[in-house]
């Protein structure tokens, strides 16, 4: 399975980058997931559902299906997050995963930086970072791409990943 991250500040634009290059990716008939890492507390259910009042008793698990997806949750209670590896095995099998924020992870990311948010660039003190996606030029000796180009963004990780890494599913076209 193929994963590379997308890191940066808040607002920088990280998802919209990665709902576009997702888009364009499963138009080409890739099958791509998508991690999403939060901050915060969050949830998926609603209040007084059938699920959400499962949960609440007390199940570790709640899984909800129908004819059209299915969602499985799963309540840590007071157990530590689970690290990236473990998350990423959980996938079904797929050509790309994109993770979402895990910014300090060992994988491959592209950073999304916008010099009007006034914040530094990540990848100074991160090695794991290939590529610099921005609204404006840089100074830096990573590949540059446009933040506004999602087709070259994609076309940057379909060589990137033929080039540079051992094929272990179908390449990305």
């Amino acid at each position: 399975m193929r994963v590379i991250g997308f890191a940066g500040y808040s607002g920088a634009g990280k998802t919209t980058l990665i709902e576009q290059v997702v888009a364009r990716l499963a138009a080409r008939g890739q099958r791509v997931a998508v991690l999403k890492h939060a901050h915060h507390e969050f949830d998926v259910d609603q209040p007084g559902k059938d699920s959400w009042r499962h949960r609440a008793a007390g199940a570790a698990e709640v899984l909800v299906s129908s004819g059209r997806r299915w969602a499985l949750m799963h309540e840590l209670r007071g157990a530590p997050e689970p690290p990236l590896d473990e998350l990423l095995a959980r996938f079904s099998p797929c050509d790309l995963v994109i993770v979402e924020g895990h910014k300090h992870a060992p994988i491959p990311k592209i950073e999304v930086h916008r010099p009007a948010l006034g914040k530094p660039l990540l990848h100074p003190d991160d090695s794991a970072i290939i590529a610099v996606a921005s609204d404006a030029p840089l100074s830096t000796t990573l590949p540059r791409l446009d933040l506004n180009q999602p087709d070259a963004v994609v076309e940057f990780i379909r060589h990137y990943f033929e080039t540079r890494h051992e094929t272990r599913s179908a390449v990305l076209r």
